[in-house]
């Protein structure tokens, strides 16, 4: 049983990996970049954790593995991937973010572009109810909680978080049993664990930092001032390509698409060349596009939950799913001007796998 666990948490380890460097090429539209990204989080600072007998592997295998779909265009398989993603890690459910933004996105085009109120309508109710199933697996397991406890029972018997009018038995036990609030892990004795947890919230905030620096546009608009190249890229997050299109592609359609390309005008060529040159610039692709913007955005709610509210600590495993965290890493290290950072970043993931494997293997408290 023990030997399962560590096969099923390694090769979890490993196809996480893989689909880290798929969305990533997909994403950077940079084969190295994204075999360094890839890298890195094989090497990442909680790696301890993901080849051992844990839930981080599952985890982020589904939650990479339903980005990776959700990219591709699958909508309804990442939602089935975000959902068991909540079925390994609680935190799951912050994965319904991504479908939130794609709805905002979506339903914009469908109602102010194309003009076309029932398909935004339709575009709505669908992520609406995508959302829901995402949630169904923390939802199920917290009425499974009240069933258990607080169903049968006299009044005067149940529990504080029983008689709540929202009753979720996660938040209790955090809030009662761990100390977890916002705020309220902010005490002089838990400086240390600050002090540990600081390496990788910095990185966290840097690279949203770094982002928001280059491309303010998007955060003032929450991605609208995309380029139009970059919302009609192959990500997916932006455009509804994947809505008026079916998803399989036969050869004879691309024969007919291609025909159609070719009878493009020179000047539309012209047009369409210095605009692509214009968007693969540097200040607005690999990392910077606008493609990353909503992974972003995910970061750096999750870094503020790590920061604010949890166990300060434990931020280095919580983040370590991240994938735009790998993608900064990945730029500041190809980045003639921060080469000291290669040595830095590396010197950390390394330092944490060390400590990690001592303190964690023996039971002590690491994140």
């Amino acid at each position: 049983m023990v030997f399962s666990g560590y096969v099923v948490s390694n090769l979890a380890f490993v196809f996480a990996a893989i689909y880290l460097f798929r969305i990533s090429v997909n994403i950077l539209k940079d084969t190295e970049a994204s075999f360094r990204a890839s890298v890195m989080f094989c090497f990442n600072p909680a790696s301890i954790f993901y080849s051992s007998i844990y839930s981080e592997s599952l985890y982020a295998l589904f939650s990479i593995g339903g980005l990776y779909h959700l990219l591709s265009g699958a909508s309804n398989v990442a939602v089935l991937w975000f959902a068991l993603s909540g079925c390994a890690r609680s935190n799951g459910i912050l994965n319904a973010g991504y479908i939130c933004f794609q709805t905002m996105h979506r339903a914009y085009e469908a109602f102010y572009l194309k003009k076309r109120v029932c398909l935004s309508v339709q575009v709505l109710v669908t992520g609406f109810l995508r959302c829901v199933c995402i949630c169904l697996p923390f939802v199920a397991f917290q009425a499974y909680g009240y069933y258990n406890i607080c169903h049968g029972h006299k009044l005067d018997e149940l529990r504080p978080w029983c008689k709540g009018k929202v009753p979720l038995l996660y938040n209790f036990i955090q809030s009662h049993y761990w100390g977890v609030g916002f705020l309220r892990y902010f005490q002089f004795k838990q400086l240390p664990n600050f002090l540990l947890a600081s390496p990788i919230l910095s990185l966290a905030v840097c690279s949203v930092v770094s982002y928001m620096k280059t491309r303010p546009e998007l955060f003032i608009s929450l991605g609208f001032q995309a380029t139009e190249k970059e919302k009609s890229s192959s990500a997916r997050l932006y455009s509804l390509k994947d809505e008026l299109e079916p998803d399989v592609i036969t050869s004879s359609n691309i024969g007919i698409r291609d025909l159609r390309h070719r009878k493009l005008n020179k000047k539309k060529d012209v047009t369409i060349t210095s605009a692509a040159a214009k968007s693969n610039s540097p200040e607005t692709s690999g990392y910077f596009s606008a493609d990353v913007f909503p992974f972003v955005v995910h970061l750096g709610l999750m870094t503020a939950t790590a920061f604010f509210i949890m166990h300060v600590q434990v931020a280095t495993r919580f983040l370590s799913a991240s994938p735009s965290l790998y993608w900064f890493a990945s730029h500041l290290i190809a980045s003639p001007r921060h080469r000291k950072w290669e040595y830095l970043i590396w010197s950390y993931c390394a330092a944490y796998i060390l400590l990690g494997t001592l303190l964690f293997s023996n039971f002590y408290p690491f994140t």
